[in-house]
């Protein structure tokens, strides 16, 4: 239950808003490799340049060459990029409602491990659907993306930054994020914090 003290949301963007499925990039790559998918799995989650790019520290064409020569393959552009946005499953209407309503109510925010790839294909899809009219950035009062920032949750600095930018008492804040070391993350500043476990959780908790 949402306690009357809170003014102010922080929301996550994968897994909280956006529908993720990791699962279908990696399988995109081992379809695209043709190394046993096992191997696509302890690549993702074991090289740094994935986290790297996250943090904005190679650019997108640098990241593009980590993935051919990380994957030993000879993809384009346009091919990398379509299997690397294969994880994006796409942003609910009903998320977006409730994030216009909501900020009317709060003073609400996005804090995202993300990178420019991921925001760039995601702003696409948005003003496809919506005609043109608005991108991701309007559906909160500000956005953070890790990749701009330098940091990344959970560590404690990029949530200072957005508590100070903002002058956000910690007390009054709900971060909202489907990682529990994020969560902690949060937690350890005084942040009040929910762990969204399902992807409609937010649709129930702010009953939308």
């Amino acid at each position: 239950m949402l306690v009357p003290s809170i003014k102010n949301l922080i929301f996550d963007l994968g897994g909280v808003i956006l529908d993720l499925s990791v699962d279908h990039t990696l399988q995109s790559f081992a379809k695209l490799s043709k190394m046993p998918k096992e191997k696509v799995y302890e690549i993702y989650h074991g090289t740094p340049g994935f986290l790297d790019y996250e943090k904005g520290s190679i650019d997108d064409a640098t990241f593009r060459d980590f993935l051919r020569q990380t994957f030993s393959i000879s993809a384009d552009d346009a091919t990398l990029d379509e299997t690397w946005n294969a994880m994006l499953r796409g942003i609910p209407a009903v998320k977006l409602d409730l994030l216009t309503r909501l900020q009317s109510e709060f003073r609400v925010f996005l804090l995202s491990n993300t990178n420019a790839i991921h925001i760039h294909h995601i702003n696409e899809v948005m003003l496809a659907r919506d005609n043109g009219k608005r991108l991701l950035d309007s559906y909160f009062h500000k956005a953070y993306y890790s990749h701009r920032m330098g940091k990344r949750k959970p560590d404690a600095d990029i949530f200072e930054q957005v508590l100070e930018e903002n002058r956000l008492v910690p007390e009054q804040t709900l971060f909202l994020d489907d990682y529990d070391i994020n969560i902690e993350g949060a937690k350890s500043l005084g942040i009040k914090t929910l762990h969204v476990t399902s992807p409609n959780l937010i649709l129930d908790y702010f009953h939308a």
